[in-house]
């Protein structure tokens, strides 16, 4: 996943629970179980990054203990001899750890509300990882015996693989209702097509939990995203065709108009023409159109590849690569992209394509 927020960073954040400790101070303790040689490491994250509070004294029979001071909801790993990694977010409440080296897919927690709910997340990611993993063998395997048919529909499964666990992962942070470790799991969304999602849960996280860093700073990213979130006026684009004439996006109000973002290099967005062009010629008399907006750097590859690939649409570049004026505007960090306008030239949708795109079309026009 890809974007604003990094999962490294963001598995770390939770908070809440029943049992409230007073004092400020959480007990953590636990047990481990059929332990190999080497240590256990307890560290805080701040900024993504760990650093090293201590290394716990663990007894003959594996257990340990140890008392955190904590004021503010903080986030902190448990590294396991050099091989697990159990990550813990604390803030009132006392936990408990317990982990056997002979059972190595799971850690119970006891105590903690929202390490619970993390490790709920955390399952939820592996299970959504060993999925992708499955998709990139099958993909470098039809890579190495060159067959386009399917890698298309490899294609297919993936974009539909990562729209299916975004839903997922909603559904997930909807369950955690008021915990701060719904924090966590908007690292796993993409803030270009779940922007309005995510920033109602921020401005929940920060009512819930003012004055908390790691909320503020999410929720001033977000400010940024706002002007290209879902509902706001698309930014004016003018730039030229081949041909050297001026076009403007707002040449087009009145009509649907994808922004495609794409160049002769990006071999993604090669693959993906041909199913834009079948589009384009189904729904463009119903009041569909595209505006392509190249990111290449020479005029010949990029009129060679709307040749090539039948590009019925207009298509602007000023021939910039990724400084283009255009994809600046857009933040556009990575091709292909697009952006769905409204007839009212407001943005509609965002990186559509393949089947997600044709659904979209089907639901407007049909």
């Amino acid at each position: 996943m890809t974007g604003l927020f990094s999962l490294s960073l963001l598995l770390l954040f939770s908070c809440g629970g029943t049992e409230k400790v007073e004092d400020g101070k959480v007990h953590v303790s636990g047990k481990i179980s059929n332990a190999p040689e080497g240590v256990v490491v307890l560290s805080q994250f701040t900024d993504s990054r760990p650093k090293i509070i201590d290394t716990l004294d663990i007894a003959p029979n594996g257990e340990f203990s140890y008392d955190l001071e904590v004021n503010e909801p903080t986030f902190y790993q448990l590294y396991l001899y050099g091989e697990k990694a159990v990550r813990l977010a604390l803030l009132d409440e006392d936990v408990e750890v317990n982990y056997d080296f002979n059972d190595p897919d799971k850690v119970t927690i006891e105590g903690s509300q929202d390490s619970k709910e993390m490790l709920k997340l955390e399952e939820l990611m592996n299970a959504y990882q060993e999925e992708v993993n499955q998709l990139n063998e099958a993909y470098y395997e039809a890579m190495s015996n060159n067959n386009s048919g399917e890698i298309k529909a490899i294609q297919t499964k993936a974009l539909e693989l990562e729209a299916n666990q975004a839903e997922k992962v909603k559904d997930m942070i909807t369950s955690m209702g008021d915990s701060f470790a719904s924090l966590a799991a908007i690292g796993l969304l993409n803030p270009k097509t779940d922007f309005p999602f995510m920033d109602e849960l921020v401005a929940r996280l920060n009512t819930n939990y003012p004055n908390t860093k790691s909320i503020m700073q999410l929720k001033q990213q977000l400010d940024e995203l706002r002007v290209l979130s879902v509902g706001q006026p698309a930014p004016e684009i003018a730039l030229t065709n081949p041909n050297g004439e001026l076009i403007k996006l707002s040449d087009f109000k009145g009509k649907y108009v994808m922004i495609d973002f794409w160049a002769a290099w990006c071999k993604p967005c090669r693959q993906e023409n041909p199913n834009v062009v079948r589009l384009y010629k189904e729904y463009n008399p119903k009041g569909f159109e595209v505006l392509g907006v190249s990111l290449d750097r020479t005029r010949e590859d990029w009129v060679k590849a709307i040749q090539d690939d039948g590009l019925l649409w207009p298509q602007v570049s000023d021939l910039k690569y990724f400084n283009s004026e255009a994809a600046e505007l857009y933040q556009i960090n990575a091709i292909p992209a697009t952006y769905l306008i409204d007839p009212d030239g407001n943005i509609l949708a965002k990186d559509l394509r393949g089947p997600s795109l044709e659904r979209k079309l089907a639901e407007i026009f049909d």
